[in-house]
């Protein structure tokens, strides 16, 4: 057995070739961080054909591996002796992974220079989904049922049972027991005694399959336009397509006409969205449209729905998958339709593991399944817009609301002006005086108002009043946050949670230690002082655990439970709220310093998404932004409803330091449980870079969170131009150089996060 570097180009048909002409050895990749497949012999009487899912011998274990795509000519290295490899094991009954979903494990190791195996991982992410599904018990008339019946004691709830078994067909015991109105005691006896008989088979379809042809909604002119477009775009193959739509102009509406489309034509659709939040929502609408619910695909489900969930996509009995980031790896049948709902959103975004942007890979997924790609938002990224303006992208505009709804009139609080009064009880105040006296109009009328603030918990900060010590994680380099529901302390990198001391740690003063700053707990305290009446409901990661509680909350809102809202960006995305008339920002500002690359664009998305939950029904909205930098270019740009001149502006600025998407950038991060290991693997990556021209490299530098979970961190930021991918830089870089077991390397193309 020997492990060998993947190519990355191969060819499935290739692979197949390959594989019929030296049938006795195969490549296997295994879901595990390798560098690339290993080679095993095939025992006589055996095969083993690219795709086929089985075990393998690892060392002293047994291991899962898919058989991989042979090398091209030119590519292999001087082969093993047959007789040194060890043979492969038993093949698993499960579908064989296809061609195209290897193709995108390989492309997408390549891409973000991970390991094969651990990209293969994700994609082989349940593994109880490849043994074969359990058998269950069920019950019909007997051949000669009817005959035995008539030679026993006969009581009426047998003769029910035998009534609704002369149909033929096979029952579970309860689904039985259920028709005839009896207990699963009496089908049980009438097997026994073999009225009944009892068979096993796999369980039936789960998922109920959708109708293409249920009336939908009336569109608009511009919805039935876009809509038609769509449906063209399906018999075209490959392609992306930007929908452009304000807040409220029924952009789902408009995908689910693809969706509609794509399922006449036989073919599965994957729908990702950024938050599991959101899922239960548009699972609800999606039922509504065609009369079954899709599959869904999030951390929430237990074992069995993801087991079960997985087999009907792979068998492609799952028609539509609704679903977070890593249902772009499952084993889709038939990919016909991939929707990447609010793709702006930075959850698409993983930083942990395998790095990658899922809106950026679903373009490659599509592309290597010929399946057509809609991007939809209501504020787009600056890497789409640039895609469209250079014609590699399509692009459909919903300009208006739907239904004639207006969008909201956004005013400025210039909180220099109207500074909060302090409330003693809360030894502050973060809602200035014309907010309190909106919201009060507000909810006097009968209408539903929401305090946005994008920070969780109590307070940001914890501070002695005497020595000025701040409360900080013993793990990361960050403040704890104070959370008064749970009366804990959490930092939010590495969960790390204690009880808030009465005392200083630093100076032993008791009672020294003061909330500093708000947050949405805070916010929400403050409101119930100010408006004591109204029903008020904090919505954040925090208090919505799982989709179900989501929905639950949806529902009181929906169904005027609440007339307060107080929420963080959990709230801002999709939800149609019929009774919102109002949205105060408490801090408008968060989000604009720090040096961010894509701050000042990821805080106009997220406050003109906040802003769209106002008035997209009758009542007209207004939006209310309290700031102390009115005349920032955010600002003017919610104010004046000029996005377009404002991503221009962006772009220029971009353009200029030639940062994405007009150039690239490679993040190269190291860490260490003591600093003087980090530095001295940074030192040394230091002296190895290669030194070319078209490459800038940056660093090393210490990130703002200089510590992690215990490990020290030192970042290098490689820029290289648009044209130049640094993959090859960086691996000719980083093989240079061999680090300690204790140092870890960790490599973010692309990256969108640098804290």
């Amino acid at each position: 057995m020997r492990g060998r570097q993947a190519n990355f180009s191969t060819a499935t048909q290739v692979g197949e070739a390959a594989a019929r002409e030296e049938p006795r050895r195969c490549r296997v990749l295994l879901p595990l961080p390798l560098s690339g497949a290993y080679d095993y012999s095939i025992p006589e009487g055996e095969s083993a054909r690219p795709g086929d899912i089985l075990t393998v011998p690892l060392g002293r274990r047994e291991a899962l591996g898919v058989v991989w795509d042979p090398l091209p000519e030119g590519d292999e290295e001087e082969p093993l002796p047959l007789a040194k490899l060890k043979p492969i094991g038993a093949r698993l009954d499960a579908p064989p992974m296809r061609g195209e979903l290897r193709r995108f494990i390989d492309w997408v190791a390549a891409y973000t220079l991970s390991a094969p195996g651990a990209v293969l991982k994700m994609a082989l992410s349940v593994p109880q989904a490849l043994e074969p599904p359990s058998l269950q018990p069920v019950y019909r008339l007997a051949p000669e049922g009817a005959e035995r019946f008539a030679d026993i004691r006969s009581t009426p709830a047998r003769a029910r049972v035998v009534e609704v078994a002369r149909d033929g067909l096979a029952r579970s015991a309860s689904e039985m027991a259920r028709e005839a109105g009896v207990g699963s005691s009496v089908i049980k006896g009438l097997a026994e005694q073999g009225v009944l008989e009892r068979l096993e088979v796999a369980p039936r379809p789960s998922f109920d399959q959708p109708d293409p042809d249920s009336q939908g909604p009336k569109l608009s002119p511009d919805q039935a336009a876009a809509a038609k477009a769509l449906r063209q775009r399906l018999a075209e193959g490959f392609s992306v397509t930007l929908l452009d739509g304000v807040t409220g102009s029924g952009k789902t509406e408009v995908y689910l006409e693809a969706i509609a489309e794509a399922l006449r034509q036989g073919k599965q659709v994957l729908v990702l969205l950024p938050e599991i939040a959101l899922s239960l929502q548009v699972l609800e609408r999606f039922a509504w449209r065609f009369g079954a619910a899709p599959a869904a695909w999030h951390s929430d489900l237990t074992q069995a729905q993801r087991r079960d969930t997985w087999r009907a996509v792979a068998s492609g009995e799952a028609r539509v998958v609704v679903g977070a980031r890593s249902a772009l790896f499952l084993p889709y049948r038939d990919l016909g339709l991939v929707v990447v709902d609010e793709e702006h959103e930075q959850a698409f975004k993983q930083e942990d593991g395998v790095c990658y942007h899922a809106r950026d890979m679903a373009v490659v997924r599509a592309r290597i399944e010929e399946a057509p790609l809609l991007l939809v938002s209501a504020t787009p990224s600056l890497e789409s817009l640039t895609n469209v303006e250079q014609g590699r992208y399509h692009e459909l505009r919903l300009p208006d609301r739907h239904g004639g709804a207006a969008l909201p009139k956004v005013e400025v609080i210039d909180l220099k002006k109207n500074r909060p009064q302090a409330i003693e009880q809360l030894g502050g105040a973060w809602l200035s005086e014309p907010l309190r006296a909106a919201v009060s109009e507000t909810l006097a009328r009968g209408e539903q108002a929401l305090l946005f603030l994008n920070r969780r918990g109590f307070a940001p900060l914890t501070l002695c009043v005497e020595c000025n010590h701040r409360l900080e994680c013993p793990n990361c380099t960050a403040l704890l946050v104070e959370h008064r529901l749970t009366n804990r302390l959490t930092c939010h990198h590495c969960g790390f949670s204690q009880k808030r001391p009465e005392t200083c740690p630093k100076c032993g003063e008791e009672g020294s230690l003061i909330a500093w700053g708000p947050g949405v707990e805070r916010v929400a305290e403050e409101a119930r002082l100010v408006f004591p009446e109204a029903r008020r409901l904090i919505l954040s990661s925090d208090t919505l655990h799982g989709p179900r509680a989501a929905a639950e909350m949806l529902r009181m809102i929906r169904e005027r439970e609440v007339d307060l809202l107080i929420g963080t960006q959990i709230i801002a995305k999709g939800h149609h709220f019929p009774a919102l008339t109002l949205v105060g920002v408490v801090d408008a500002d968060l989000g604009l310093a720090g040096g961010d690359l894509r701050g000042a664009e990821r805080t106009y998305q997220l406050l003109h998404q906040v802003a769209g939950r106002a008035g997209r029904e009758a009542h007209p909205g207004r939006v209310l932004l309290q700031t102390y930098e009115p005349r920032h270019p955010v600002i003017e740009a919610l104010v004046s409803g000029e996005r377009d001149r404002f991503m221009a502006a962006e772009a220029e600025g971009r353009r200029q330091l030639m940062m994405p998407p007009f150039g690239r950038l490679a993040a190269v991060i190291l860490s260490a449980p003591d600093v003087e290991s980090v530095e001295q693997a940074a030192r040394e990556l230091s002296r190895a870079a290669p030194r070319e021209d078209a490459f800038q490299l940056l660093g090393p530098s210490v990130p703002a969170l200089a510590a992690v979970r215990g490990r020290h961190r030192r970042r290098f930021l490689l820029k290289t131009p648009k044209d130049r991918l640094p993959q090859a830089y960086l691996k000719a870089w980083l093989g240079r150089v061999k680090l300690p077991s204790k140092v870890r390397l960790q490599v973010d193309v692309d990256p969108y996060s640098f804290l």
